[in-house]
């Protein structure tokens, strides 16, 4: 049996007095909010802090608000995300992200803000501390070679997060809370350069919140593509975000991949092509064969990583064709 190493527990009432505590204890301290990623981690001694700033009792940080644009506190489950009317109605993929990940106990527990923040993964990584000595572990924790790809000098550890291409499709920005205040950014500005240095925030600094503009008129959706119906992580995710005018021709677009780097990905080239054309099936299958040339799978999840490569332009074609209001064969169009 896995156990998780010793550690002290702070439970602070406000973000700033959390971001105090962590910025005064440095790498000694980790945040948790539910804690179904970090506990597991904590148990293959992937992490192995001495504090944990527990952040399930700040105040104003839970909660969803929809008053033109949604606001949704960072500890708002996802269970609950998933299941407002008003997110469901006006946002539906948000409401689908956060109902696709894991599985319903988890999602009971897990957070917004938490899956915007959670571990980029690999399968060099996520093993036992024993699995991963046996094999000289990797540059993400204790090594010093990337095992996916080692001539590279960075770490390949996938963006493993189901909400966050969907934020970033929407433009959503988030609240960050630090000792000496707070600033907003933009989710896509949130994501670091590769997968050890995968979040921009500084480690003291607490997120609170996530801004979602008012996207009315706008059809979106999400689709991920995973082992198992449920539990596993993306080993692709799509979101897809398009306005289209009078005359039904796109007037913007965003399409993001989830899984397939290590952050989220945007097909600008894509979004760029289908402005000024109609959403017909010869469209989104020239958008879809753009769309997928910057996923860079590699031996780094499930499955093979050409197949992944392959499904990028298959999801993004059904993507396409879902908020087009065309038949995908196996899911209802959403739109708001």
């Amino acid at each position: 049996m896995l156990r998780l190493p010793p550690f002290r527990y702070v439970a602070p009432r406000t973000a700033g007095e959390a971001a105090r505590i962590l910025a005064g204890h440095g790498p000694e301290a980790m945040a948790v909010a539910g804690g179904t990623d970090l506990f597991p981690n904590m148990k293959r001694r992937q992490f192995t802090p001495r504090l944990l700033v527990g952040l399930r009792n700040l105040e104003g940080a839970s909660g969803v608000q929809a008053n033109g644009g949604l606001t949704v506190g960072a500890l708002a489950t996802l269970s609950a995300v998933a299941a407002s009317p008003v997110v469901t109605a006006r946002w539906p993929a948000v409401a689908r992200s956060a109902g696709l990940v894991s599985s319903p106990p988890l999602r009971n527990a897990g957070t917004m803000g938490g899956n915007l923040c959670v571990d980029t993964r690999c399968n060099y990584y996520n093993q036992s501390e024993s699995w991963r000595a046996s094999i000289g572990y990797c540059m993400k924790k204790d090594g010093e070679v990337c095992l996916v790809a080692p001539g590279s000098d960075k770490c390949w550890a996938l963006s493993s997060s189901d909400t966050a291409p969907v934020m970033i499709a929407l433009g959503a920005e988030v609240t960050l809370v630090g000792p000496s205040g707070e600033r907003r950014i933009a989710v896509s500005d949130l994501y670091g350069p590769d997968g050890i240095a995968y979040l921009t925030k500084r480690p003291e600094e607490v997120l609170t919140a996530i801004h979602v503009p008012d996207r009315s008129g706008w059809a979106t959706t999400y689709r991920k593509v995973r082992r198992r119906g449920s539990i596993d992580f993306p080993v692709l995710g799509v979101a897809v975000a398009v306005r289209r005018g009078a005359s039904r021709q796109v007037e913007e677009a965003r399409i993001v991949l989830g899984a397939v780097h290590t952050a989220p990905v945007e097909a600008a080239d894509a979004e760029e092509f289908l402005r000024g054309r109609p959403l017909d099936p010869e469209t989104i299958e020239m958008a879809a064969g753009i769309a997928y040339k910057p996923a860079k799978p590699l031996d780094n999840a499930d499955l093979a990583y050409a197949w992944r490569k392959r499904m990028a332009r298959i999801e993004v074609a059904r993507a396409l064709r879902e908020v087009a209001g065309l038949p995908t064969g196996d899911l209802p169009a959403i739109a708001s």
